[in-house]
């Protein structure tokens, strides 16, 4: 089943979002690789494709997982909730409906 995975930013991470993003990125990689990955990205503070030192608000991911609990899991693991980037991360079952 899909899952989203709504992760919300801490105050001021943005520079630890720079220094963690390649191990956070790899774990993406490998869920695309593994043909489990729908869609995920960051969501910037500011209406801009580069937002700069403005930064980002959170990141939404939506992938494959057998269970809520390994979808879950897998959110709990991800280098920028350990590094502080992430201050709260919501994980839910998700229906693709359209395209």
């Amino acid at each position: 089943m899909w899952f989203v995975i709504w992760a919300e930013d801490a105050p001021n991470s943005l520079a630890a979002r720079r220094a963690t993003r390649p191990a956070h990125l790899d774990r993406l990689k490998a869920l695309q690789t593994a043909g489990r990955l729908l869609v995920a990205g960051p969501c910037p503070a500011i209406a801009a494709t580069d937002p700069g030192d403005a930064g980002f608000t959170g990141s939404m991911v939506v992938a494959e997982f057998d269970t809520l609990g390994d979808a879950q899991a897998w959110a709990n693991a991800d280098p920028y909730l350990a590094a502080g980037v992430y201050e709260k991360v919501t994980v839910k079952p998700y229906l693709k409906v359209l395209p």
